[in-house]
This record gives C-alpha cells, structure tokens and sequence, in this order.
C-alpha cells in the first residue's frame, strides 16, 4: 500500500498535499506539519456508534433540574462556570505554563470528593507519585473516591470510565493524550481534534462531565486546531502574569451561563485561595499623590469592579513615538490619544505614551475610556488626580462623554471602598436614582471632566497648604 502524507495546519487543521510556508485558511506562518498516514485505521461503524446509546425523546419529555449542577464550594470558579458543572458538559482550561490550570483541577477534585463524589483524575504528565506530592502539598485529603491513573492511550482511558463510572474526569492534558487508530503524533491536529471528540461524546452518553487542560502557543492561543473550542461546551483561560500572586479565570465560552464572569484567585504554597474583595486588591498597592495614577470601574457579568489606570508620560528620545498598553486595547488607546490631541489641544505626538491596568486584568469595558484620559492628561501635564475620585464614562470622537450601563452598582462599589467623588456622564445622572454620601459630578464633554479633576486636585492642595 503507498504511503500517504499531508501537511497539516496545526492552528486550524487545514489540510494540503505539499508544504505552504503560509496556511490559506488562518494565514499563519509556518504552522504546517507533515503527518503520515500510511497504515491508519478508521473506525469500524460499531465502534463509532457505541458512543451513542440515547434514542430521540420529544423536548416536552426532557425534565432539568437545577441541582443536577456539581457544586465545586470554590464559590469564584461556580460563578464562572454559571452556577457549577453541568452533567454531562465538556469544560476546556488553558492558560500559560505555571499560571495554575493543573493546581485548580487537583482543588476541584478534592472538593469534589469532600461532598462524596468519585473523580477519576487522568494525568499524562506527571506519574502517580508525582501527582501525589503535588496532592499532599495542596492539602488534598484521601476519602477513598479520587482515582489517579498515568496514561495517554485514549482507548484505555475510555475504558476506566467505562468501568469506574466518576462523577467527574480531568484529562491532563489533552496535548499528550493519543488514539491508536490515529498513526500521527501526540499533540497534532488530527490527535487532539479525535480526542477530544472522543471525549465529548462519552461525556455526553454516560452524562459524566469531563474537565480537559488545554496548553496555550508563545501568541497566547489554545494549541491546536480552533475547532476545539466549537467541540466543548465551556472555555476558560486563566490570565494574568504566572510571576505575579492573582489569577483571573475567565470564560471565553459557555453554552450554560453567562461569558462575561470571572473569578479572582490568590495563588499560594496551599494553591489557588478565592478573592472576596478584588477591587480592594487591585488598588491595596497604588501609590498616593502620583500624577498618572486614576481609579475606573470595570464591569465584569454583575460585578463591579474597580481598578487602577496607570500611564506614564515622557519624551521621546527616537523620531517615532512609541504607544504600549498592557490589559487595554492599543487600538483603542490609539483613539483616545488622538481625541486629546484633536479636542483638547494636548502635544502627545512627540511623547512615548505608556498604558498598565495594574493587577494583571484586561478591560474592555468602554466605562474606563474617560480613566485612560484623564490619567494620560495627569501624566503629561504631571498633575496629580485626587485619589478619593473614581472616574467613569465612555468617550466619543468629538469629545463628548457618553452613558455607560450599570452606573448605580459601579457608585455603589466605590462608596463602599470609601472613595468620595465620581466623575460620571451627564446622561447618567438625569435618570440617577442616588441618595449615598459620594459626591457625584457630571460631566459632558472630555475638556470639561479634566477641568473639573483639575480644580478638585488644586482645592485639595490648597486646603491642605491652609
């Protein structure tokens, strides 16, 4: 029998009879990889359909209870997930090396297990030993319902779960795991796109939820094809730097709740603790009386969110300006320079201008568009904001400062931080139904928030010189 050989795309599995030095589909460069498939096997039509042992039932037939959701008791990861795990659901979790993907499954499984439910726990990384040490260093107790196995053949995973019947399975990871019947390496497209269908058709006939880590490229993405995130029902991606103590876990994808949650984790030598506050986080360490420096609030499902906008202003040394943004959109932040360069009338072509949401999240809520311009203005102009403030409102190309939504839960998170004024859009505030202690200002254009934030910090001064 002639062999037979294809390149295959391994970002978005398109396939070719030749090397491209660019894939057609995704137009990634070098990302195509030669897999050989001279003795592969298909699947017989019996082996395929064994997976499947429902028969069609009528939808006013179906019954769904709420309490059918496992509930993990890390109340941060039940919120991202839309109130626990769905049975039978597939949940993929990525992230970069260290960040704590693995850390949380192993939490997740002894929480599990603590409300008496059996976890089957597949590691294809570490041995059993391994596992093990990393067990006793997270505190995880043995009740007798946590199996660890070390295996990477799919078919003797299958079988496990065929013959253990969890509540619950992790796969770790799914980069390692292989199908005989597939001759390519571990990791390639063809191998984790069967597997995890494999997977996700056994989570779905035996109603067993199935939790796979998923590693991630040098660019930040899922490795392997793009179509693993259409396979799952759910995907979270762990952010924030692996080097700093929070983790943000948010869901890029969630067919049973909400993709706008997520949850803030302190990464410790007992693994992952829940964060209750995050906006007392996020700004315990800013700095007093430091120009640059301004508090917005960030959205996130229905929790309110407060952080810090840092920028920092300086001089050009080279004949093109450079702009970075570290958690805010460049695109954006491109925008928003050229608005204070058009409508105010700031000089920030010759000067390097440098964007940081410090706490390692990433924003895309416009209500923080009027923060990132008054902290660029702050740091240009080396005026200080008064750190009492929080400014809130989406800015426009004339200039003008526009509604954002949910302004009353953003006031209230700030009063209950002890901040006491707020910059908000004059839109807002006519349909403002407030009776707190925070001073509200209302604003309607760019020029007329920075002069408002200018003569509160010069009062201050001048009340603190008397």
């Amino acid at each position: 029998m002639r062999n037979k050989a294809v390149f295959t795309c391994q970002n978005c599995g398109y396939q070719a009879p030749k090397w491209l030095g660019r894939c057609p589909d995704c137009n990634n460069w070098n990302s195509f990889v030669e897999e050989d498939f001279s003795g592969q096997r298909r699947p017989q039509e019996g082996e395929r359909q064994s997976l499947y042992t429902e028969e069609p039932v009528l939808l006013k037939d179906v019954e769904v209870k709420e309490s059918s959701r496992l509930k993990t008791d890390i109340k941060e990861l039940d919120r991202v997930l839309g109130g626990g795990i769905v049975a039978g659901s597939v949940v993929l979790i990525g992230g970069d090396p260290g960040i704590g993907k693995s850390t949380i499954s192993l939490q997740v499984s002894n929480q599990l297990t603590k409300a008496g439910h059996t976890v089957l726990y597949v590691s294809g990384e570490e041995s059993v030993k391994q596992t093990k040490l990393r067990a006793n260093r997270l505190g995880t107790h043995d009740r007798g319902s946590l199996y660890i196995v070390s295996q990477t053949d799919l078919s003797l995973i299958v079988q496990y779960i065929r013959k253990l019947k969890p509540d619950a399975v992790i796969i770790d990871s799914i980069q390692v795991i292989f199908e005989p019947s597939i001759s390519s390496s571990p990791g390639s497209v063809s191998q984790v796109r069967e597997c995890a269908g494999i997977l996700t058709q056994l989570a779905k006939s035996t109603n067993t939820p199935v939790f796979i880590i998923g590693h991630v490229t040098k660019e930040g993405n899922l490795a392997g094809p793009r179509v693993l995130e259409h396979i799952v029902d759910t995907v979270l991606y762990f952010e924030g730097d692996r080097f700093s103590v929070y983790r943000i876990l948010r869901a890029v994808k969630n067919r049973f709740g909400s993709t706008n949650e997520i949850g803030v984790f302190e990464m410790g030598s007992a693994g992952l603790a829940e964060v209750k506050n995050p906006s007392e986080i996020f700004l315990s360490e800013r700095p007093k009386d430091i120009s640059g420096s301004v508090v917005s609030s960030v959205l996130e499902g229905s929790r309110p969110l407060l952080v810090e906008i840092q920028a920092l202003v300086s001089k050009s040394s080279f004949g093109y300006a450079r702009r970075r943004s570290q958690g805010f959109d460049f695109t954006r932040l491109s925008l928003l320079i050229a608005v204070l360069e058009k409508r105010i009338g700031l000089r920030l072509e010759l000067e390097d201008i440098f964007i940081n949401i410090a706490g390692g999240i990433k924003i895309e809520d416009p209500a923080c568009d009027l923060g990132v311009c008054a902290s660029i203005a702050s740091a240009f102009l080396d005026n200080t904001v008064m750190s009492d403030t929080v400014v809130l409102g989406e800015v426009g190309l004339a200039g003008e400062i526009r509604s954002i939504s949910q302004i009353l839960l953003r006031i209230n998170e700030a009063e209950k931080l002890g901040f006491k004024h707020c910059v908000i859009p004059r839109n807002n505030f006519k349909n403002l139904h407030y009776k707190g202690a925070l001073s509200i200002l209302p604003v309607e254009h760019l020029k007329e928030a920075l002069d408002i934030l200018a003569s509160k910090t010069r009062a201050s001064v001048k009340s603190g010189a008397r």
